[in-house]
């Protein structure tokens, strides 16, 4: 109802609950007809295979009652909990007030538990086998929508279970990305190098840094342009973890490393946003994750 500010919306959808409740009562009445003594029982008028005719009898008592049952139920919620317009109901539940209770009280059986890993490094987490199941299983609740259950991501989503990083794989920038979010862009480049032959070119030198397969003509013609894109991927195009800049010259690609891909990013450029957790994990929670995210790219598993 947040949507609607004219008053008259809260009566007219009350009024079309509360009608429609009476209605099926009035209904109900109407067809609950006693018939009298020694009257033979009529019939519908549907008629199938020449002799098979539905009878008009009376709803079952037994029935009856479920449909009356059903009927004083919903005006008893419908006072109870909000469902007529903006009337919030005489207990004045919301969802959201719900959620908040719930949470509270898991903070008050789990907070002492999660508490215990506020202070120690995220590498030390890490190697704690209590710790690295939690954080298993919340990566698995939280993260694995986007990363996928084994953290090799998809495409557009990064791999968190090598060793690639956009904004850097230390523990700390991992719990950074996971309380604050990332928002990663990649510009429209397409007119800065020279339009569709100048994306052309840039696309081929992008392949030969990382020793694809690519046409060395317009790679060699491409390298000077890239300077467009030297500010952020550098010089050398190792890329940069401060502005999340990928490195161009391994192999390792967000969106897909063929020519077509390539030149689509250059041309197009790229959005990705990493949401922020903070509010919704707290940093507890989220150091538990950084710290499991963190021993999946380590080669000896941060054992």
């Amino acid at each position: 109802m947040s949507d609607f500010v004219n008053g008259f919306w809260s009566l007219y959808v009350a009024g079309i609950t509360l009608i429609s409740i009476v209605a099926c009562a009035v209904l109900l009445t109407m067809q609950h007809k006693k018939r009298p003594a020694g009257q033979a029982v009529g019939t519908t008028g549907h008629q199938w295979d020449e002799d098979l005719a539905e009878y008009n009898n009376p709803l079952p008592k037994w029935w009856m009652w479920l449909f009356w049952i059903t009927i004083v139920f919903g005006l008893v919620y419908l006072a109870l909990y909000p469902g007529l317009g903006t009337f919030k109901g005489v207990l004045g539940w919301t969802s959201t007030g719900q959620y908040a209770d719930e949470q509270k009280a898991a903070d008050a059986k789990f907070g002492p538990v999660f508490q215990k890993y506020a202070a120690m490094e995220i590498e030390a987490i890490a190697k704690d086998p209590q710790a690295k199941a939690m954080g298993e299983r919340m990566f698995l609740t939280y993260c694995s929508q986007c990363h996928g259950s084994d953290a090799r991501g998809a495409r557009g989503y990064p791999n968190l279970a090598d060793n690639d990083w956009l904004w850097g794989g230390e523990p700390q920038a991992i719990l950074t990305t996971i309380l604050d979010g990332r928002n990663g862009m990649m510009p429209p480049m397409g007119a800065a190098v020279g339009g569709a032959e100048g994306v052309k070119e840039v696309a081929n030198y992008v392949l030969s840094l990382s020793g694809a397969q690519h046409d060395a003509k317009l790679a060699e013609a491409g390298k000077a342009k890239f300077a467009a894109c030297a500010a952020c991927h550098g010089p050398e195009a190792k890329g940069n973890p401060a502005l999340g800049a990928p490195n161009l010259t391994d192999k390792t690609w967000l969106h897909g490393g063929s020519l077509a891909t390539i030149s689509e990013t250059i041309d197009k450029g790229r959005s990705n946003l990493m949401p922020a957790h903070k509010d919704f994990l707290g940093p507890e929670r989220s150091r538990l994750i950084a710290a499991y995210v963190w021993g999946l790219s380590q080669p000896s598993g941060a054992k």
